[in-house]
């Protein structure tokens, strides 16, 4: 299919051929007949992208820390590559859009394929022929309102939720502050619901526009009688000033503060400076209010993605309503847009649409009609595919996030024996991004990748509720497997797979499963086993981990939580010096109630061999002090490795140090993998270890929520603490060299 697609880096706009998203539970596709482009919110965004990379650092500071932050924890050189790997990418436009349902997914029960809807939400009602839209943001279109008025809802419930924000009544006066596309649909609602209507701009011509679309008064910014003419029109000054302007100047709040009434009500919709002054809202003691996007449940995932409404009792206009109500007002006639539809492009003409809207049009309308009876096009392979050739891994990659562009997808790409023949995201955009700046052969959907004969292995990048599945899929299909942590979010995802995983043994088949454990692969880790090399007592090893806070809206915290999904990494690293199974688990937290509660942990492990990890996995800390901290106390010897960038090693009172850039094992992973998969070796890490791990952690929330040390039955104890230790090189340690794990020697 076709969509409208930005270059991040240079903002320049272009039709490009991208794979269709897959249906998903909780939402429907929908086959795009209209969408309107904002001639605000996404000019103002191609703006910032074609801005130079100092002028987008002064524009946008807060990111500029964060990328700071970054680099202090993690190293210059990693700091890069996330920045070349988030600016190096094709992103998609549009957010307001209307169409016909294709097919309904599992749990939608209101909507049916073949009904008309009016779609909204960024990443989702885009500029494309086909939309991935969930539930909740989708809406029937009556029959009185046609498709290409349809389109305009999104933005129309903008200016709904401004209204709201108001707190207007029939009979009172309202200035509208910003006479653009949000301006003059405010002007309309504003005189559907009763109110006498002043319009406020710089322009002559969009004055004169507002006053054709509803206002009483227009008035232009500059004039000096604009304070008297608004006393003389509205008696009293305006109840309530709604600024839709867009501007970084304070003066559209300013200018709302000093024409409002005493304890009028100033409400900012459009992105302006808030630099209004103290005395004008004191002196008549001013409201100040700001808008929301299109109402409550924006930015709330439960709401936009999960598909959770707001109780009606409680919530009555969501974004979901703000949208039925405008289209509503457009079926009784009320508002009328004909006038802001009388620009229609085709998709390829959308780089033209963009450019247009700078002359000072309200809204360009994209019009797909032409396009729907027209045979689907194929996204076109970057070269041609053909067999294996035995030396070389033909790789698939689920997912194409800022981790697996900054990190997997420049080491793979810089791998012997390597081939990138296809990349597939649930959002087109994603894959053609990744196509086009590492090299793969092909843009697809997960599930025709999970299919293509000419992908030998699987690499699943995507979030954590998707790995289990997709990782049966791939077994299935008879791919090795790669997949990010964590293997699996509960235990009934960890029972398929092992389910699946042991048919393809009894059935003589050697599955292979990879999960991205990458700590023990750093090159610190192995000198710290090589250091401990002969051992013949327990170790004791102590870690504290200061991981940062994540809000608890973050996708993580829905989707196993922070101990599955991060914490893994460190009972692995632990495993894997030590060298023997995990015999036992207990957890104590913060209490309930605080704001870290869920993810403050001090976690004991003890191991066949009798030694003992204690992991403290923090996020009620600061950011300035580094991320990991290791220490290990083995028979008269310690190791402290200090964030993967220094390494002491201390034994009869002498210490040797190590410096380096951070190196987590990413690289050395990747490379284990490819070489295993190549040389048809097991994974280097065994099934059963990664079957370990994964259920410790359940056991970690487990031992929190019961306060009980657990104890962990793996199928084989290493050993024992009543039975003298072997040599560990040859122990459970590491596997052996039939077992793949060689490469950590």
């Amino acid at each position: 299919m076709r969509a409208l697609l930005t270059d991040r880096k240079s903002g320049e706009v272009s039709t490009y051929e991208v794979p269709a998203p897959e249906l998903r539970p909780g939402g429907v596709l929908v086959r795009t007949h209209f969408s309107a482009i904002s001639a605000g919110t996404e000019r103002a965004t191609l703006e910032l992208s074609s801005k130079s990379l100092l002028s987008k650092i002064k524009a946008r500071p807060d990111l500029a820390r964060q990328v700071l932050d970054y680099a202090l924890q993690n190293g210059l050189r990693a700091a890069y590559e996330k920045v070349r790997a988030k600016l190096d990418t094709l992103t998609t436009l549009g957010y307001s859009c209307a169409g016909e349902i294709i097919s309904v997914g599992e749990g939608v029960h209101e909507f049916r394929s073949g009904d008309r809807v009016a779609c909204a939400g960024g990443t989702y009602a885009n500029h494309a022929e086909i939309n991935f839209v969930p539930r909740n943001l989708a809406v029937h279109v009556p029959s009185q309102v046609s498709m290409a008025a349809a389109s305009l809802t999104t933005i129309g419930a903008i200016a709904m939720q401004g209204f709201r924000q108001a707190d207007l009544g029939i009979g009172e006066t309202v200035a509208v502050i910003g006479a653009g596309l949000v301006g003059v649909l405010t002007v309309q609602i504003a005189r559907a619901a009763g109110c006498r209507v002043v319009a406020i701009d710089l322009s002559p011509e969009r004055i004169q526009r507002a006053k054709e679309f509803g206002a009483h008064l227009g008035i232009a910014a500059a004039d000096p009688a604009l304070a008297s003419s608004v006393k003389e029109f509205s008696r009293y000054g305006v109840d309530a000033a709604i600024v839709t302007a867009a501007t970084d100047s304070p003066e559209p709040a300013e200018m709302g503060a000093q024409i409002l009434r005493d304890r009028g009500r100033l409400v900012v919709v459009g992105v302006v400076g808030l630099g209004v002054s103290r005395n004008n809202m004191y002196m008549k003691e001013l409201s100040l209010a700001l808008s929301r996007s299109y109402g409550p449940g924006r930015y709330d995932p439960q709401y936009e993605e999960g598909g959770v409404d707001y109780p009606i009792g409680y919530v009555r206009w969501t974004e979901r309503r703000n949208m039925e109500a405008f289209l509503d007002l457009l079926a009784s006639g009320q508002i009328d847009v004909a006038p802001l539809l009388e620009h229609r492009y085709t998709i390829d003409e959308g780089a033209k649409a963009y450019a247009d809207l700078k002359n000072g049009l309200y809204t360009a309308i994209l019009d797909y009609r032409s396009e729907l009876a027209a045979p689907p096009k194929a996204v076109p392979a970057m070269l041609a595919a053909r067999p294996s050739s035995g030396d070389e891994v033909r790789v698939g990659c689920i997912g194409a996030g800022s981790f697996a562009s900054s990190v997997i997808f420049p080491a793979l790409q810089s791998s012997k024996g390597v081939r990138l023949q296809s990349v597939a995201t649930i959002s087109g955009a994603g894959a053609v991004s990744a196509r086009r700046a590492f090299k793969f052969r092909a843009a697809e959907q997960p599930s025709e990748l999970l299919d293509n004969p000419n992908v030998d292995s699987v690499f699943i990048l995507t979030r954590h509720d998707t790995h289990a599945a997709q990782t049966v899929q791939a077994l299935h299909s008879g791919k090795a497997v790669f997949v990010e942590k964590p293997l699996a979010i509960d235990r009934e995802q960890l029972d398929k797979l092992r389910q699946v995983h042991e048919e393809q043994v009894q059935a003589g088949r050697a599955p292979f499963v990879m999960v991205g454990f990458n700590r023990r692969f750093a090159p610190f880790t192995e000198k710290i086993r090589q250091f401990f090399a002969g051992r013949r007592e327990p170790m004791l090893i102590h870690a504290r981990i200061n991981a940062g806070y994540i809000p608890q809206e973050h996708w993580i915290h829905a989707q196993g939580g922070r101990i599955i999904g991060e914490f893994c990494h460190f009972v692995d690293w632990a495993r894997s010096v030590v060298g023997f199974s995990i015999q036992s688990v207990a957890a104590t937290g913060l209490p309930n109630g605080t704001q870290y509660a869920s993810d403050n942990v001090a976690v004991a492990l003890t191991f066949a061999d009798g030694s003992v990890a204690n992991l403290l996995y923090l996020t009620n800390g600061d950011r300035s002090i580094p991320k990991e901290f290791f220490e290990v106390f083995c028979q008269g010897a310690i190791a402290r490795l200090h964030d993967f960038r220094t390494l002491e090693l201390a034994r009869n009172g002498k210490i040797q140090k190590f410096k380096s850039i951070p190196d987590k094992g990413h690289r050395r992973e990747l490379q284990l993998t490819i070489e295993a998969i190549r040389s048809g070796k097991p994974s280097p890490i065994s099934f059963e270890e990664l079957v370990e791990v994964t259920e410790t952690t359940f056991l970690v929330q487990q031992a929190l929520a019961t306060g009980e040390v657990i104890r962990l039955v793996p199928a084989a104890l290493s050993a024992t603490p009543d039975v003298p230790l072997p040599e560990i090189p040859d122990a459970e340690r590491r596997h052996s060299a039939a077992n793949g794990e060689c490469a950590c020697a």
